[in-house]
């Protein structure tokens, strides 16, 4: 093997950005433990490093003292979750990737008006539980075309539909497709619900693959986007795999390849890219360097408000 190349854009996205320092922050504001619902952001280096800050990651509120913070993951949480931890007396921070939100909102307006809703996504994810239940009545789960065929939707009432944020654009479209062909009037999102980073993710890995022979995906087994990633590079007829770390490299895959591609989950550090490289580096590899941007990211999101008014208050000097 002679060469590795980095695909670009890579990596964390604003919303796992956000969502990471929205953590870090309220460790420091709040002190040890502060208790996370479900994993942060789906991946487990990011998750082990938090709990040795001092996180707690539960599978539900229940798990969490009375009166404890909580902070909400990145994929969001239906309204009943809130409701729960106002209920429990907990301090509850939402870091939900507004992106996400944007989808729990189109959802709940549609429903508000009446509308029967198709989500397209995949069922047992936490973005997907989350805006099922912003209006479990008015939803039904459409996962792939086979879905979109065989669907019933009322014809007394208007339809629309809307999508998780980190499904492969290609079999989104496919989907939407048949949805347009089968129901004429269903109405959809005035801009694409798939958030910026799965897109430009996507397209970074077509134009790696066009001069690889091999893809790797540094990414978590439950992280969505990483898998669109490999699957968008299989598609093209280029072997692909996702890994953890340079821990779960398996040295048969190189075997005979000239130049393999790398890329990353939106979820995945970019300490985990340089750890990869340097494996190969280690192996003899000197021709490791990054393939031109396909499109520059320049997206910022704030940090949860409630987090911002607790480090403002926090910053007042106290009354004599």
């Amino acid at each position: 093997m002679q060469r590795l190349l980095l695909a670009s854009p890579r990596g964390y996205c604003a919303g796992v950005e956000r969502a990471v320092e929205t953590v870090e922050r309220a460790l420091k504001l709040y002190g040890r433990p502060v208790y996370v619902r479900k994993q942060i952001v789906h991946n487990l280096h990011v998750v082990s490093d938090l709990e040795r800050r001092g996180a707690i990651f539960v599978d539900e509120l229940s798990d969490v003292p009375r009166g404890a913070t909580v902070v909400f993951s990145a994929h969001g949480v239906a309204p009943a979750v809130r409701a729960d931890a106002g209920a429990r007396g907990l301090t509850a921070v939402d870091a939900t990737c507004p992106l996400v939100t944007k989808v729990h909102a189109q959802a709940k307006r549609y429903a508000e008006r009446g509308y029967a809703i198709v989500l397209v996504g995949h069922a047992g994810h936490e973005e997907v539980e989350g805006t099922l239940g912003e209006a479990p009545d008015a939803i039904v789960l459409v996962e792939s075309v086979e879905d979109a065929e065989r669907i019933s939707l009322p014809s007394e009432r208007p339809l629309a539909y809307v999508t998780q944020t980190t499904l492969s654009v290609d079999e989104t479209s496919e989907i939407v497709a048949v949805l347009r062909r089968r129901f004429p009037r269903i109405e959809g999102p005035a801009r694409e619900d798939i958030c910026y980073a799965t897109t430009n993710r996507q397209r970074a890995v077509k134009e790696l693959v066009e001069q690889v022979e091999l893809l790797l995906v540094i990414g978590s087994r439950n992280s969505s986007n990483s898998n669109r990633l490999v699957e968008v590079a299989r598609a093209a007829g280029v072997e692909a795999h996702l890994v953890e770390d340079e821990r779960a490299i398996d040295e048969r895959w190189l075997a005979g390849r000239e130049t393999v591609g790398l890329t990353s989950g939106a979820s995945a550090p970019e300490r985990l890219v340089e750890r990869v490289c340097d494996w190969f580096r280690a192996r003899g590899v000197t021709e490791v360097r990054e393939v031109e941007a396909s499109s520059a990211e320049d997206v910022f999101f704030k940090l949860p408000v409630e987090l911002r008014r607790a480090e403002a208050a926090a910053a007042q000097p106290s009354a004599a």
